[in-house]
């Protein structure tokens, strides 16, 4: 590939993520609307012409790994293992 298409390419990827990002604020708000009307008509759930929304309390139980590794100091070093990942970053420079 040619440092053109190369160039192309990345700028293309930007214009591509910085999209999505304007798309997903745009998502959020939404979200908001439809809740903000949940909260209004005091309910859980909305239903309309082929969607339904809901807007519910879960409950979950996790392991808290930061109290149990300051509890357990040892115990948690034994059970940690390293992890190696590749990470791809294309950003944004100025000349």
């Amino acid at each position: 590939m040619s440092t053109n298409e190369l160039n192309t390419t990345a700028r293309t990827l930007l214009e591509v993520r910085a999209q999505i990002a304007q798309l997903q604020a745009e998502a959020e708000a939404l979200t908001d609307t439809l809740k903000g009307a949940m909260v209004e008509a005091g309910r859980e759930e909305l239903t309309g012409d082929g969607w339904r929304a809901t807007w519910k309390n879960v409950s979950s139980s996790r392991f808290d790994q930061k109290a149990f590794q300051a509890e357990h100091p040892a115990l948690a070093a034994r059970y940690r293992k390293a992890t190696t990942t590749t990470r791809f970053l294309v950003g944004s420079v100025q000349p």
